[in-house]
């Protein structure tokens, strides 16, 4: 479990990026020892991850709320985007109360909702102030958000995060029973958190809302979270968030009187096609405001059927950058940063461990071939070098070939943009040479988390 507890200092942005970095606690010193344990036939175990960093949108949840989040669901072992999916929902229902109504119009005051107002950090202090004739700014569990006119955060933090030598630990702080198979990889002494700000070009004018839908006067939430596909490991903090979030609006009160209801769906992903049949389940509910989906790929599939519907989508996830100048009529909202950032935060952090050459290896969809010219842009804008660039099927059963022209191209650290896929990509890594422990390995947000050491041990 994240203790999340350091921020750390990394170069100067890049692309007109200000980053902003505070130091806060103690440094944490990196392993020691990063000899990789391998088997009889050369399988790695979790602890062949020793030393691959990666960055993620996240802030430092604390204590109080991840415990909050393991009261609905114990068997959290990752809280990536937990914060972002309760602030979503939260935010959802501020701007229900505000308006006054669950129809298509609420969605015009959600980003006012986050900026601009009086400060306020919970879903009752922000009720408060609009019960008496105020303008809420709620600063939530994922940070500042300051919402552009277009629908996106302007403000955003991220995680470094760094697999380190405890893989083998379970924590005390769980239920005995609840323990198995959680395995806890990620070094919280090593994590950092940086401060990030899209430029002044990117605060753009409000969108105009198209859509008349009426709502009945009960809030109803769907959700377009993954279950099952390549992001899956992303489903239970997500989850946890929106329930979390349903939970205490409905402890403070509920949404114009009444309690707040979450009716839960399954993304998928791109090849199991799921999404767009949970869309039309939830459509045929008749939901107010559609959570998801994480992958931006999957909301590029629904996003159409959705907002045509008059339903406001908020997603907890996506990064792509397509979705800043979409047209989405007004409806469509995210409180991930655009990758763009993320791009820039990951040429930094590469580039403050010192290495300049740099292989990209990406997975082949919006989401990958988009951060890895993000992060190519970056790099190059700094003075470091992209010496090869593989952008591979997520689906093939073989790696041997991309991980080969990583290898031939001899650079000083690696880049992985994927998802559940990765853990394949670095066993073939490691059976090349070139893992974590011979040569510096950079993940995302798409597979940076404990749920990677699991799925790397298990072989899957």
């Amino acid at each position: 479990m994240f203790k999340q507890r350091k921020y750390g200092r990394l170069a100067a942005g890049v692309l007109a990026m200000s980053l902003v970095v505070a130091a806060c606690g103690d440094d944490g010193d990196s392993a020691s020892d990063t000899t990789a344990k391998t088997d009889s036939e050369g399988a790695a175990d979790a602890n062949s991850l020793i030393g691959m960093r990666g960055t993620t949108p996240m802030v430092d949840l604390g204590d109080e709320f991840k415990a909050r989040l393991m009261e609905i669901d114990p068997k959290l072992v990752d809280f990536n985007y937990a914060g972002e999916s309760y602030d979503a929902a939260i935010i959802i229902g501020l701007a229900v109360t505000q308006a006054k109504t669950d129809g298509s119009a609420f969605a015009e005051k959600i980003n006012g909702i986050t900026r601009g107002g009086e400060k306020c950090t919970t879903f009752e202090a922000c009720k408060k102030i609009i019960d008496a004739g105020g303008d809420p700014d709620y600063d939530g569990q994922s940070g500042p958000l300051e919402f552009s006119g277009n629908g996106e955060p302007t403000e955003a933090s991220y995680g470094v995060l760094e697999f380190g030598t405890n893989c083998d630990k379970l924590n005390a702080t769980r239920k005995k029973e609840d323990q198995a198979a959680l395995k806890e990889c990620i070094d919280d002494d090593t994590t950092e958190f940086v401060k990030a700000s899209a430029p002044k070009d990117a605060d753009v004018a409000e969108v105009p809302v198209v859509g008349d839908r009426k709502g009945n006067g009960q809030l109803e939430i769907g959700s377009l979270l993954p279950k099952t596909g390549s992001l899956a490991f992303l489903g239970p903090p997500e989850f946890a968030g929106v329930d979390l979030a349903v939970q205490e609006m409905n402890e403070a009160g509920g949404v114009l009187g009444k309690d707040v209801i979450h009716i839960e769906g399954d993304s998928g992903d791109t090849e199991n096609g799921v999404a767009p049949k949970t869309v039309s389940t939830l459509l045929a509910k008749d939901v107010d405001a559609i959570i998801g989906a994480a992958s931006s790929s999957v909301s590029l599939s629904v996003i159409d059927t959705i907002v045509n519907a008059g339903v406001v989508m908020f997603s907890p996830a996506n990064t792509s950058k397509k979705f800043s100048d979409y047209n989405d009529k007004g409806l469509y909202f995210r409180n991930a940063p655009s990758d763009i950032l993320q791009g820039s935060v990951l040429a930094d952090t590469i580039l403050a461990d010192n290495h300049k050459n740099v292989f990209i290896l990406a997975l082949n969809d919006d989401y990958g071939t988009g951060l890895a010219d993000d992060l190519t842009k970056s790099l190059e804008a700094a003075g470091g070098k992209v010496v090869g660039k593989e952008i591979y099927d997520p689906k093939a059963t073989d790696f041997a070939d991309v991980v080969g022209s990583a290898k031939n191209a001899d650079p000083d650290a690696i880049a992985l943009i994927g998802f559940d896929e990765s853990s394949k990509v670095l066993s073939t890594m490691i059976e090349q040479g070139i893992g974590p422990a011979n040569v510096p390995v950079y993940g995302v947000d798409g597979n940076m988390g404990n749920a990677l050491a699991e799925n790397f041990e298990a072989g899957k």
